[in-house]
């Protein structure tokens, strides 16, 4: 079953493209199909596990989906197939596990990377065409279509342990279907990218047996792929390696983007990969770069990231760095998104009015694709400040609400808004969900702290198509012992051989005693104080005391209880005269 979802609340926007500039490029809002709410973030769950590739063959308006189901020979394989909104159109599966996507330059020709070869598919009716013949693989291909062939990795390891250090050659298919090997080759899971007249580009991931790994820039316009150029980032010290997860052309072939791990997005000169004069701003704090892709009109740069909470997973701006327009910046979080975007998971139509981005949850065992289409305004939202909590004493194991208040810019939200929100005390953090902002703006978080000391919520506001993300609100509560209590009744006078019945109830606040309560029992008379035999309350919260006394005049009975870690003592005393 396919389902497209339009996401309303999860994607946080933090800033806003001119709507001028928006139009210009294409950009704009598009209503989504009549079953789905209107949103500028359609989204599907892929069905796959894993992920190798994605394409997007503008011509027929498909993107293509791969799975990397690796690790056994006999592991089959599937590329999805959507259409521009989201919608599944079909799914293409294998017999054998594949990786790797390319298509030929009118797109009508899907080339997937096989584990015993190139399979090749009719983008109209999605029939396999002919197979070319390849080298086999066991640890996953790169493709790319440049110069009229379609270029692929040959990486072959015995164990999927030695994938990421084996020796890769970069082979092409001739138009026989047999394959030939281009002489040149390295170590690791060498990755592939096309250009615009007729460049190459390829990259070496981080390995072990690449202290500093290499980018390279190939002519494959010829009969034969000549190196325009490369660059290993290292300096003399061995410091500044890069740690690439994915390369992107611009639309003119001039530059070069790469999403380096280690030092977030590179720009380069193409003809000589030296870095660009002007570079892009550094990705948020907290964010690692997973993924980028240039617009194919050649205005825009989408940049993908791994990234946790608040902190943007995705970032769209405009491909001259010079400009300084804000970015759009999309968060990813939970099991309706994915948490980051996948490397190498991000492609835009040839229009630059869509950008595809596949996500992934923190385990990488599930996949999303999402559909942008980034709104032309948006409008800042803030929390008021003097959060407030009551009852005005929290106590461990009783209910408290946190109160607050959402203000927004622009126009009403067409549906209730949520925030989030987290406690956190010296257990660590727990998670509480979410909690509707009433129309007035008003939202109150409910909870249970559980251990004494200081807990501190954090209430958070995701944003949604037309407001901006508001900074995370605090509140700190300190969380106290819940009380308990003792009535203790008792004989104003009794005769001394007759004896003392005391009856009494106890009650403890807050979280529930693991065991009834054990009560301490003290007599005072003329003689001295003594401790007499304990009692247990009963379920119902009573006891009694019985004693015979041992002198005459007054008395007095003190029942007590010490407390736990969660609840505060009590104690309580009745004096009784006896008489002879």
């Amino acid at each position: 079953m396919n389902t497209v979802r339009g996401t309303r609340h999860t994607a946080r926007l933090a800033a806003t493209l001119l709507a001028a500039v928006l139009a210009a490029g294409g950009l704009t809002v598009v209503a989504a199909p009549a079953a789905h709410a209107a949103a500028s973030d359609l989204v599907a769950k892929l069905p796959i596990s894993s992920f190798s590739a994605l394409t997007v063959d503008s011509a027929h308006q498909r993107v293509y989906v791969a799975d990397s189901n690796l690790g056994h020979y006999d592991n089959k394989g599937l590329v999805a197939v959507y259409d521009f909104s989201g919608e599944r159109v079909t799914t293409i599966t294998t017999t054998r596990h594949v990786s790797g996507l390319a298509l030929n330059s009118d797109g009508s020709v899907l080339h997937v990377g096989g584990r015993d070869g190139i399979l090749r598919y009719d983008t109209t009716t999605y029939l396999p065409l002919s197979a070319a013949v390849a080298g086999t693989d066991t640890c996953g291909r790169s493709m790319a279509f440049a110069g009229g062939r379609a270029y692929h990795t040959a990486p072959y390891a015995n164990s999927m342990s030695d994938c990421d250090t084996t020796l890769t050659y970069l082979d092409y298919s001739q138009t026989d279907n047999t394959w030939q090997r281009s002489g040149w080759q390295d170590h690791g899971r060498l990755q592939l990218e096309a250009g615009p007249g007729d460049r190459l580009m390829m990259g070496q991931p981080a390995n072990a047996k690449a202290a500093d790994p290499f980018l390279a820039v190939f002519d494959a316009g010829g009969t034969t792929l000549v190196r325009t150029a490369d660059r290993r980032f290292a300096d003399a010290e061995g410091k500044g390696a890069a740690n690439l997860k994915d390369m992107a052309f611009s639309a003119d072939g001039t530059k070069v983007a790469v999403a380096d791990a280690a030092a977030g997005t590179r720009l380069l000169d193409s003809g000589d990969l030296s870095d660009a004069a002007t570079g892009y701003p550094a990705l948020p704090s907290g964010a690692s770069a997973s993924a980028v892709a240039f617009s194919g009109d050649g205005k825009y740069l989408a940049r993908g990231a791994s990234a946790t909470g608040a902190t943007p997973d995705l970032l769209l701006s405009p491909a001259d760095p010079s400009d300084a327009t804000p970015a759009l910046e999309f968060a990813f979080e939970g099991s309706l998104d994915g948490d980051r975007v996948a490397p190498r998971g991000l492609e835009w139509s040839a229009d630059g009015s869509r950008l595809f981005a596949v996500t992934t949850n923190t385990a990488g065992s599930q996949y999303w694709l999402h559909v942008v289409q980034p709104p032309a305004v948006q409008y800042d939202t803030r929390f008021a400040q003097g959060p407030t909590h009551s009852p005005a004493r929290a106590v461990a194991g009783e209910a408290l609400a946190v109160r607050g208040r959402l203000e927004l810019d622009g126009p009403a939200p067409a549906e209730p808004l949520k925030v989030t929100a987290t406690r956190t005390d010296a257990g660590g953090t727990h998670e509480l969900g979410t909690a509707t902002v009433k129309a007035d703006g008003t939202f109150t978080v409910l909870d249970e702290p559980e251990l004494i000391g200081d807990a501190t919520y954090t209430v958070s506001f995701l944003g949604d198509l037309t407001h901006r993300p508001a900074t995370d609100l605090t509140h700190t509560v300190s969380v106290g012992r819940a009380a308990s209590s003792i009535a203790l009744s008792a004989p104003a006078e009794v005769p001394m051989d007759t004896g003392v019945h005391l009856t009494g109830t106890f009650a403890a606040q807050g979280k529930a005693l693991p065991e009834r309560a054990v009560l301490k029992v003290e007599r005072t008379d003329r003689l001295g104080t003594g401790t007499l035999s304990s009692v247990t309350v009963a379920a119902d919260g009573t006891f009694t005391v019985d004693d015979l006394p041992r002198a005459r005049r007054n008395t007095t009975y003190t029942v007590s209880w010490p407390g736990d870690d969660l609840h505060e003592g009590s104690t309580a005393s009745a004096t009784v005269r006896v008489t002879r």
